[in-house]
């Protein structure tokens, strides 16, 4: 382990040598005709030897960054080509979900005349503020989920701001399909993942209880949580999850088999349906302190934190989120989430766009072509949980260099049950408007059928 870690110390500050050199480049702090500092000079500054110092100048002269001079040293001259700068925008989390600073500076190394500049994007308050930035060419290339892509459909902006892309032939169709509109394509899927329980084995081993498999409903799941949980002692729980996040309590719309639909008065029907027994459910789950721990979390991520530390046994989560457990000491694995009256699951899809105002538009599509190369979704697929759009670097099979859930998977064989928040016929500020009802519900603060009339006439009024 020292010698990996001793290893991957020495590949970083090389890496950080020739970007360091190459950036003073382009930026003009090092000008053409300039000497670069002596090898050893170098080598005292990013702490390498002086061989390390060589390989490193090489790949700048392969770069057309410098070119060597016969006893006088390392001379500055004018790269390959001419630069481009492309202002990058994701989401925070991809940086652990798909390793992307990773991925940036190896882009660097195989496009050394595309500069990517990182722009953070939110996660709440997306729509309003990458409008803004797309409107005023903030950003050239962008992270977007499907929630926030369909808000874009359904403000009727999304030609505005996406540029047309093509059609990967080697990515998963059923990631692909769902960003198309009017027959155009606007959003190359990157990673992907379903909603899945995840579980600690060393419990199931220690009560002898059989693990998750695909039949397991809601109703199994509870038997099983009282048999693992212990919360007498405040050892561990049986079962938990983030229920305030719409990507979790969803699911339960979706396995209700329901949509939400109109009558002919126009009034949306829920109480006395499947759809309000699916949310019950929900509801009934968190509310059994037996094997549900009373925790106020602040995110999801709280949730992997408590199972890492081994105070639940069950936890309903994402390949994204697995993340979280990368350096675990836990043996855990992974199965299809429970089932209610279908057997579905959300599938979760981040994906990249181009903005159509971009003055960077080939350098933009370049990104995007390298982040879905099979060079980088096998990066992703190696050192990383979440799941890689690329199918043949998805299905990659060989030695793992980090833990893998033996069941990993899995994913492949529950593809019919994938389902899109939309498949209930709900639009992305819908889910807002039950969210705000569902806090009051999941609370018991008011009687159920109060909670489940004000819903039906929230969605009416959100449908005007």
């Amino acid at each position: 382990m020292a010698k990996r870690q001793s290893r991957t110390t020495f590949r970083d500050r090389l890496d950080h040598m020739v970007t360091t050199l190459r950036n003073d480049i382009l930026t003009g702090k090092r000008v053409i005709g300039d000497y670069l500092p002596s090898e050893t000079a170098l080598g005292e500054q990013f702490q390498l030897s002086k061989n390390s110092v060589r390989k490193g100048l090489e790949i700048l002269v392969s770069e057309g960054f410098i070119i060597k001079k016969p006893r006088m040293g390392n001379m500055v001259t004018k790269p390959l080509a001419e630069s481009a700068s492309v202002r990058f925008g994701y989401y925070p989390t991809v940086e652990t979900e798909a390793q992307i600073n990773q991925l940036i500076m190896d882009f660097h190394k195989e496009y050394p005349n595309i500069r990517v500049q990182t722009v953070s994007l939110p996660i709440d308050g997306y729509h309003h503020t990458v409008t803004d930035y797309l409107r005023n060419n903030f950003v050239d290339v962008l992270t977007i989920n499907y929630t926030d892509y369909r808000s874009f459909v359904e403000k009727g902006s999304i030609e505005s701001f996406f540029e047309p892309l093509k059609l990967n032939p080697g990515i998963y169709p059923f990631l692909s399909r769902p960003f198309i509109h009017e027959g155009v394509f606007y959003v190359q899927p990157f990673i992907f993942s379903p909603t899945i329980l995840c579980y600690n084995r060393n419990h199931f081993r220690e009560k002898n209880v059989p693990e998750p498999d695909s039949s397991w409903t809601w109703n199994d799941l509870t038997e099983v949580a009282n048999q693992l949980a212990d919360p007498a002692r405040e050892l561990r729980y049986g079962f938990y999850f983030y229920h305030l996040a719409s990507n979790r309590w969803i699911n339960f719309l979706l396995q209700s088999g329901m949509k939400f639909e109109q009558d002919e008065t126009g009034k949306y029907r829920i109480c006395g349906t499947k759809l309000m027994e699916g949310l019950k459910w929900c509801r009934e789950l968190i509310s059994k302190p037996e094997f549900f721990p009373i925790y106020l979390s602040e995110s999801d991520a709280d949730v992997e934190q408590l199972f890492l530390q081994e105070k639940v046994s069950m936890i309903m989560t994402t390949y994204f989120n697995l993340n979280h457990l990368l350096k675990a000491d836990v043996p855990f694995d992974v199965s299809p989430l429970p089932h209610l009256y279908e057997p579905r699951t959300l599938l979760l899809i981040i994906g990249l766009a181009v903005n159509r105002q971009s003055n960077q538009k080939e350098a933009a599509q370049t990104l995007i072509d390298y982040l879905v190369s099979r060079r980088a979704q096998l990066k992703i697929r190696q050192e990383t949980y979440s799941i890689p759009s690329l199918r043949s670097a998805a299905e990659w099979v060989g030695k793992e260099t980090i833990y893998r859930p033996a069941r990993f998977h899995m994913y492949r064989e529950i593809v019919p049950t994938f389902r899109l928040f939309t498949d209930t016929n709900l639009r992305s500020d819908d889910l807002e408007v039950i969210h705000r009802e569902l806090k009051l519900f999941w609370s018991r603060l008011e009687d159920d059928e109060i909670v489940c009339q004000r819903l039906e006439q929230s969605m009416k009024k959100s449908c005007l």
